[in-house]
């Protein structure tokens, strides 16, 4: 089935290029394209396509008053183009807030310097957002113990090859139908949280950690596949918005309850038990792994530094990283939580650890911030 673009951006080179790198693929085609925020919103209505891409700086309207007008008119999934820089970033993080469902760096040459495996990741790229929901379109917050409201289930990516840590030998687990389980983990203190995610987690996080209050009583490390310059906008907008602290993890930190630590675009963040303190190290990024950071590397250290006690929960996100450190954790016998199908905007690496039989519990993205409170003593 051939997806059908919009192209939203202010320069027509740019307009143009984009148009032939995604027209080559015979997938996608692209049916129209605007030099303004205004003309986006016009033809949106107009053309009604599965995906539109959209620039952030354009005169008359901005990409993301644009995006706004979209939502609330005709919701369509948006990839966002924005530059890799501290104000970059933060108009992109209003940008996802806003419904924007994923981002790429404006500057073809910071996404690959080979035409070929550029031309591979736009394409991908693109039709990965076609497959998902708009992110605004995930339900708002309920009370605990009320029923999320359904919203389209949004049809799962192909995953791609996922990064594992090196030398950890993984006992096979049969793969099983994914099924919501109304078991719940019983309460009890975790000597660490970790928190994965990846497409869509930017808002997921915020949804999930705004519930938490000022005294949650463990620590809690997040993975969420971004680039370096956007990381500490990301951690700076998070610790506005949450009760707890966030920040970007720093080599050397001590973790400690009510802290959420944010690993470094780039790189890794593995976690260590120093005479039962868990502390950070956060090491350069393999250019053998795919994702850095990579929640493989930081739940496979939790594994092994506090076996049995900690908690993983795996988010929204496309492909499968973090199924194989959640095997670690769940054989070590620590528990597993993952977001469901109908909540997530990307039912990708939830997808992989449900569908290997690692999860303790399915939630709704409604829910795992309530069940945090409930369950982590």
């Amino acid at each position: 089935m051939t997806v059908s673009v919009l192209v939203v951006d202010d320069s027509g080179f740019f307009r143009k290029r984009l148009t032939e790198i995604l027209t080559s693929s015979g997938q996608i085609r692209v049916v129209g394209v605007a030099a303004n925020g205004r003309e986006g919103v016009e033809l949106s209505e107009s053309l009604r396509p599965d995906v539109i891409t959209m620039d952030y700086e354009m005169p008359i309207m901005d990409g993301i008053s644009a995006l706004r007008e979209i939502m609330k008119k005709h919701p369509v999934p948006v990839l966002m183009f924005s530059s890799l820089t501290y104000e970059g970033a933060r108009i992109t993080l209003d940008a996802l807030e806003a419904g924007a469902v994923d981002f790429l760096p404006k500057n073809f040459e910071e996404i690959a310097r080979d035409g070929s495996q550029l031309q591979k990741i736009l394409i991908n790229r693109v039709l990965d957002v076609a497959r998902s929901q708009p992110a605004n379109r995930v339900s708002p917050p309920v009370k605990a113990g009320q029923p999320s409201p359904s919203r389209p289930i949004a049809k799962p990516p192909v995953a791609s090859r996922s990064a594992t840590p090196a030398r950890q030998p993984a006992q096979p687990v049969p793969e099983t139908p994914v099924r919501r389980s109304s078991r719940k983990t019983p309460a009890r203190h975790y000597a660490v949280v970790g928190i994965g995610t990846s497409t869509g987690g930017p808002v997921a996080l915020q949804r999930v950690l705004a519930e938490l209050p000022a005294s949650f009583p463990s620590p809690i490390v997040l993975v969420q596949h971004m680039p370096a310059s956007f990381t500490p906008a990301f951690a700076e907008r998070l610790s506005r918005l949450c009760k707890i602290s966030v920040r970007q993890a720093e080599d050397g930190d001590i973790l400690r309850p009510g802290l959420a630590l944010l690993a470094p675009g780039g790189k890794q963040m593995m976690i260590e038990n120093r005479s039962g303190q868990p502390r950070v190290r956060i090491l350069p990024g393999d250019d053998r792994l795919n994702y850095r950071p990579c929640v493989d590397v930081t739940f496979g250290s939790l594994a092994r530094a506090y076996p049995g006690k900690t908690l993983g929960v795996i988010l929204t996100g496309m492909g499968a990283d973090g199924k194989e450190g959640c095997r670690m954790m769940k054989q070590s016998g620590s528990p597993i939580w993952s977001q469901d199908e109908k909540s997530s905007v990307i039912y990708g690496m939830p997808m992989a650890v449900a569908k290997a039989g690692l999860s303790d519990e399915i939630l709704s993205l409604n829910e795992i911030g309530p069940r945090l409170v409930e369950g982590v003593c």
